[in-house]
């Protein structure tokens, strides 16, 4: 029973690891720290492999595991602590996802604003008086 208690301790804590870092991650997105952001997915990516590898472990031992020992409270409260984990750092990564989402649609804004503006400063007339946008030269034949 110890090992297996000890291999889903360990993970939980992995767990709680990886919600301080989507925490830390959202506060980066949001700040727009690129060079922070990029430090901080490596150390993320370490730890997702840190925690899959764990649960090669827990269904190992669990897979040994006799069935009262896999129905003990103590087991079934900590398997159950360890989903709920999975699925609040599942709720945290949704919320980095639409800030980043959030991010690129103001940078698209914001491009084609100064797409818009570049527009207007070239704006010229043709012989007609009608406006037309393009470069002032262009049009000049001898």
């Amino acid at each position: 029973m110890l090992e297996l208690k000890n291999t889903i301790t360990a993970q939980n804590t992995n767990l709680q690891e990886l919600q301080k870092v989507l925490e830390t991650e959202l506060h980066l997105i949001s700040s727009r720290d690129a060079e922070a952001l990029i430090s901080l997915l490596k150390v993320k990516e370490a730890l997702l492999n840190t925690i899959q590898e764990q649960d090669l472990v827990i269904s190992k031992v669990y897979t040994q595991a006799s069935q009262e020992l896999k129905d003990h409270p103590e087991i079934t409260s900590l398997f159950s602590e360890a989903k709920e984990l999975v699925n609040q750092c599942k709720f945290r990564t949704q919320i980095n996802e639409t800030a980043v989402e959030q991010g690129q649609l103001r940078l698209e804004h914001l491009r084609s604003l100064l797409l818009e503006s570049r527009a207007k400063e070239s704006m010229t007339y043709d012989k007609s008086g009608k406006t037309r946008g393009g470069s002032a030269s262009g049009g000049i034949s001898a």
